[in-house]
Formats: C-alpha cells, sequence, structure tokens
C-alpha cells in the first residue's frame, strides 16, 4: 500500500520509464483526435453502407415459386463488395484495434508489472516452442536453398524466440543478449539476400515493386505512429529494413542496371556487380567510422523527424552501426549462391546433398564447429560495449554455419516446421504489436490484462496479441492492392496524395512539439 502511495504521489514528477503503476495519462494530440474522428467516421460510413447493401441483397432474396414449389435462386447470390466498401471495412476494423492499443498502453484502464529475470523464464518457454514446432513438421513444396517456407521457417522460430526474449526481460543476460543480436542480424541477412535475389532474377526495378514494399513495410508503424503519440524511430526496426531497402535497390538500380539475364550473355558483369557492391561496403565503412558525416546525412528535414530520438539521431546511428555489415553479407551470399546455381555446381534435388559427399561432410563439418564456436564466444562476452565492437563482423559467420547445416543434408532441407512458418508470415506485424499490447510502458514493463493470475494473464494477451498481428497483416495486405496500384498513372496520383499527407502530418509535429517547448 505504501508503495502504491509513493507511486501516485511520485510519478507525476518524475515520471518514470517502466512499468510502474500510477502513470499519468498524456493528454491527446491534435493529430490523435483528428486519428479518432477518421477511424470514427470510417466506422460509421461502412455501417451505413452495410445496411444499404443488405436491404438490397433482402429485396433480391429468393422467392418461392407458387406453381412448382421450388426455390428460385437470385440472380446475384453475394452482394458485390466495392473498393470503396472494402477500404471502409479494412479501417474500421484498424479502428478497432488501434482503440485497443490505446486502451492497453495509454489509457489507465490496464495494469502494468516490471519485468524480473530468471532462467527458467527464458529457456522453458523456448523448450515448448521448439517442441511445438518439430511436432508440425512438413515436406516442403521445393528444395532450393532458402526456399519459401524454409525462410518464413526461420523469421517464425526468431520471432518467438525475441518474444520470448523481450517479455522475460532476458536482455540483463549477456549470453542470451548476444545471441539474439545474431537473430536480429538473421533478418537482417534476409533483407539483403531476398530483395538482392528479386532485383537480380527479374531485373524489376518499377515504382509499384518499391512502392509495395514500403507501404507492407511502414504502414502499421506510421498508424501507431499517429494514434500512440510516438516518434518513427521509436520502432526502430522498421526504419532499419526500409532504409537499407533503400540502400540496396539503389545500388542495384543505379546505372549500369546489372541483371541474370544481361550477365548471363557477358561474365564482365559480374565483376561489374562486385565493383557495385565494393562501393557499398567502402561507404558502409566509411559511414560507420564517420559518426559527424552521418549525423549530417540524417540530420536535415524531414528525415530529422524519422530519424531523430529524445532529440537526437544516436540512437539511429548505434542501430545501424550495430548490425552495418550483415545485409552486404546477404547480398553477397545471394549473388554467390545463384552463381553456383546457374553453373549447376550444386544439387538441389529432393533427398539429395548440396554437394558431393565428401565436401558436403567438410562443410557441415566447419559449420558445426563455427557455430558451436561463435556460441562459446558469445557465452564468454563479460562486457556488452566491446562484444558488440566485434558482432557486425563476426554475427555472419553463425548465420552461414546455420544456413549450411539447414541445407546442406537433403532429408533436412526437404521438411520445414509450418508451426514456425505460419508465424513467420505476420513476424513483422509481431515485432511491432508487441510493444503495446503484450509489453506495456513502451516495452519497459508487461501489460496485465487479468491482475493476480500471471500465467493466466499471459496466455489470454498472448492470444490476444498474436490474433490482432494476424488480422493486421491481413489489413495490410488488403490494403496494399488499393493504396498502391499497377498501373502507374494512377500510382503517380496517389504518391503525389501520400507525399501531401506526410508533408501535412510533419508539420502538425513540428508545431506540435514548439507548443511543447
Amino acid at each position: 500500500n505504501a508503495m502504491i502511495l509513493m507511486n501516485v504521489y511520485c510519478n507525476k514528477i518524475m515520471k518514470p520509464i517502466d512499468g510502474s503503476c500510477c502513470q499519468p495519462q498524456p493528454p491527446l494530440t491534435l493529430i490523435q483526435k483528428l486519428a479518432f474522428c477518421f477511424f470514427t467516421l470510417s466506422i460509421i460510413g461502412y455501417l451505413i453502407m452495410n445496411l444499404i447493401h443488405r436491404n438490397n441483397y433482402r429485396k433480391n432474396k429468393s422467392c418461392t415459386d407458387l406453381e412448382s414449389g421450388e426455390e428460385r435462386k437470385p440472380a446475384i447470390s453475394t452482394p458485390n463488395v466495392s473498393t470503396l466498401e472494402m477500404l471502409l471495412h479494412s479501417f474500421c476494423k484498424l479502428g478497432l484495434i488501434m482503440t485497443y492499443f490505446y486502451l492497453c498502453d495509454r489509457a489507465n484502464l490496464f495494469m502494468k508489472e516490471n519485468k524480473f529475470y530468471t532462467h527458467s523464464s527464458f529457456f522453458i518457454p523456448i523448450v515448448y516452442i521448439l517442441v511445438l514446432g518439430v511436432f508440425y513438421t512438413e515436406n516442403t513444396k521445393e528444395t532450393k536453398v532458402l526456399n519459401r517456407e524454409q525462410t518464413d521457417e526461420w523469421k517464425g522460430w526468431m520471432q518467438l524466440v525475441i518474444l520470448i526474449y523481450h517479455i522475460s526481460g532476458a536482455s540483463t543476460f549477456l549470453p542470451v543478449y548476444m545471441h539474439i543480436r545474431v537473430l536480429v542480424a538473421a533478418y537482417l541477412f534476409q533483407t539483403g539476400y531476398g530483395h538482392f535475389s528479386y532485383f537480380w532474377i527479374k531485373g524489376d526495378f518499377g515504382v509499384y515493386r518499391v512502392c509495395q514494399v514500403l507501404f507492407r513495410l511502414n504502414f502499421l508503424v506510421v498508424v501507431l505512429c499517429i494514434v500512440m503519440d510516438r516518434p518513427y524511430q521509436f520502432y526502430y526496426f522498421v526504419p532499419l529494413v526500409t532504409v537499407w531497402f533503400m540502400i540496396i535497390y539503389a545500388t542495384l538500380a543505379i546505372w549500369p542496371q546489372i541483371v541474370q539475364k544481361k550477365a548471363n550473355g557477358n561474365c564482365l558483369w559480374h565483376f561489374g556487380l562486385l565493383l557495385k557492391l565494393i562501393c557499398l561496403l567502402t561507404c558502409i565503412y566509411f559511414l560507420s567510422y564517420s559518426q559527424g558525416a552521418f549525423e549530417k546525412i540524417f540530420s536535415f528535414w524531414p528525415l530529422s523527424k524519422c530519424f531523430e530520438l529524445n532529440g537526437n539521431v544516436y540512437e539511429w546511428w548505434f542501430r545501424w552501426k550495430l548490425d552495418r555489415y550483415v545485409v552486404f553479407h546477404g547480398m553477397l551470399f545471394a549473388f554467390i549462391y545463384l552463381a553456383l546455381q546457374k553453373r549447376q555446381m550444386i544439387s538441389e534435388g529432393k533427398g539429395d546433398p548440396l554437394f558431393s559427399n565428401r565436401v558436403s561432410n567438410v562443410l557441415l563439418f566447419i559449420s558445426v564447429v563455427s557455430f558451436l564456436t561463435y556460441s562459446i564466444w558469445a557465452s564468454s562476452c563479460k562486457n556488452k560495449t566491446e562484444c558488440n565492437e566485434l558482432h557486425p563482423s563476426v554475427s555472419v559467420v553463425q548465420i552461414l554455419a546455420f544456413i549450411l547445416i539447414r541445407n546442406i543434408p537433403g532429408y533436412v532441407r526437404s521438411v520445414y516446421s509450418s508451426f514456425f512458418a505460419w508465424f513467420g508470415k505476420i513476424s513483422l506485424e509481431l515485432f511491432i504489436c508487441q510493444y503495446h499490447i503484450w509489453l506495456a510502458a513502451d516495452t519497459k514493463g508487461i501489460l496485465v490484462l487479468i491482475p493476480g493470475y500471471p500465467m493466466f494473464n499471459v496466455l489470454v494477451s498472448t492470444f490476444i496479441f498474436v490474433c490482432v498481428a494476424h488480422e493486421i497483416s491481413q489489413i495490410t495486405n488488403d490494403l496494399a492492392q488499393i493504396v498502391v496500384p499497377k498501373d502507374n498513372s494512377t500510382l503517380l496520383k496517389r504518391l503525389l496524395c501520400i507525399a501531401g499527407f506526410f508533408s501535412g502530418l510533419l508539420l502538425f509535429s513540428a508545431m506540435q512539439d514548439q507548443s511543447r517547448h
């Protein structure tokens, strides 16, 4: 009781960044009020349209033929769903979800609690999910290296481990922290590998592709920035993958555009691409050791507004620097793998080892030793700062070791876990949604929906959290088809509207910051 009284009195003044109770509710900003009005109008509009469609559908309902006694089917069995109705339906669902977000982490409706790390709270759930993942093993549709099912599985189990890491407060235990850093690096490795492979094989550098990727990556975060009154950099992983996607695109799209089709005719194009990658590596190296130059680039408006946190871009520089080489490693791995595949130097048949038996066994042995060596080094870390300095250069060792262990044996490459793959398809939404509706106090605490029953509370909040993440993934996919059309002229008009929207948003945000100061 004394602690609660002290929190009631002190937290209004101290405003601690944790899961303490009795924090004063922040006042609604103008942008939040406008967002509330927008979602309310969307809900009302959808309900009106739904009522109109229902009335029209009832009028066209099948009636009984009095002479034959048979039921006649209507000309239209189901009402046609217009683009406007789909748009309103998506915003209606999104509005209800955002209300839940706000109630969980901005209103003082639900309690929060602080994290307390124990080894059992981290490792026991890990064992549970691994058992579940193995239980749902299925055959893959294709047996290529890093095929779609395998990458979804990889993202899925990594995301579940990261979620357990966050809710258990395991960042205080340095060996676990270092291994989680490798998982984050592996996500970025997949970013480099996936986008490079697409541009190299397809040769599609069109605006439609860029807009689709940017929309899918940023839609949820932009909405949360508005509704939860958080800066863009607060959700650091999305700015990170967005910037790296643009770097990959710029590297490959800038003249001369070198793609697989062109390179097959002349091997010199391969050297040209390698020169591009070397230039990219040089730029990364220069920026990583020149904090001043990096901060100047991202200190110009409107970039500064997107990448500043607490008034400076140091946090952004730290996050970027921590995994600065791994996207390049992903691009280089994709280039080497696709070159070997084109020259039929690897065997990707079902059940076949990737290389000859002798080479496969040697590579497997080296991979296992490398994997264990990195784990031993990470587990022996004593200083987080020193280990973070080495991490960008050595994280690729464990990533490549895992890829080879997972893909060299044919029988391992031919199966995947559908359980992990399902979570992998919504991994981005899971990563972002956890900030407010699974964790709380902007990830510093844990959301308490059912006080006094910690295990039951975790089960209920987790179920809601996963359902919401899945629903948001569906909403994002639906809206991406509407907002980003394939027709270039229509897309250009939409881009101008979006640019105007963001300009107004940034101006409103700047005015709010001035009024606060």
